[in-house]
């Protein structure tokens, strides 16, 4: 399977304008998450897609692949499909790999790719959750499977309710799954689903996947033992860079 890899990289985040170019160690942002993303064998290749020519100047500076796309874009999917567009390259599959998580490690990407078959429409990884306080985060979204490891739903609330069990009693009696955000589409899937408009659960939960299961589409989990750190605040960053360099 051809596999590419984009990076979709606003420039106008609202609480951290610019953060793709924040520097962590002497090397921003974004060049982390191409630098990790070259290192995944499984890609035939990477390009960051981007509506500013700063970030785009910035990614030539160091050798990566860009493509400039519209700044109208509500979400990392539209703009992936965009740059693939422009791209001009004909691939099986599309991986959005987020531009704010320099720390993404190439066994995630490979893992994902690794149920890339063909059949599969849109993949994307879950880790358990062992720990009450992600648990009870509406930050952080919750997925359920079904036995053929696909997801059934997702959800900023704690999902399934125990109802025979207190709720600090529920990591021993079940298996709860966090949402790792990283996607694979297969092509045409990618161009179905940015025709499809906002479902009633995206809008209630403020989760876009939630549209696609609601329009009929699979969405095949694999479990990673990494966790996410994506860096939505300066804060984040001084956080994540202290923890980890």
């Amino acid at each position: 399977m051809k596999i590419l890899g984009i990076i979709p990289a606003r420039y106008a985040s609202t609480r951290f304008p610019a953060k793709a170019l924040a520097t962590i160690a002497g090397k921003t942002m974004i060049q982390r998450v191409v630098e990790q993303a070259w290192q995944a064998e499984t890609l035939s290749g990477v390009v960051v897609a981007t509506d500013d020519e700063r970030i785009a100047s910035h990614v030539r500076s160091f050798g990566g692949e860009v493509v400039l796309t519209g700044t109208h874009h509500q979400s990392g999917t539209d703009r992936c499909f965009e740059a693939l567009q422009k791209s001009g390259t004909t691939v099986d599959y599309v991986m959005n790999i987020q531009g704010d998580e320099p720390f993404i490690q190439p066994a995630q990407i490979n893992l994902l790719a690794s149920v890339l078959d063909g059949k599969t429409e849109l993949a994307t990884l879950v880790k358990v959750i062992d720990d009450a306080v992600t648990l009870s985060n509406p930050s952080t979204p919750k997925v359920v499977l079904n036995t053929r490891g696909e997801a059934l739903y997702f959800s900023r609330q704690t999902i399934p309710y125990q109802r025979d069990k207190s709720p600090d009693e529920w990591l021993q009696h079940h298996q709860y799954y966090k949402h790792i955000g990283i996607y694979a589409y297969r092509s045409d899937v990618l161009a179905a689903i940015t025709e499809l408009p906002p479902s009633p659960l995206e809008k209630a939960e403020a989760l876009e996947q939630l549209r696609w299961l609601e329009n009929g589409y699979r969405i095949q989990a694999v479990v990673t033992e990494y966790d996410s750190h994506g860096i939505d605040t300066p804060e984040d960053l001084e956080r994540v860079a202290e923890r980890f360099l």
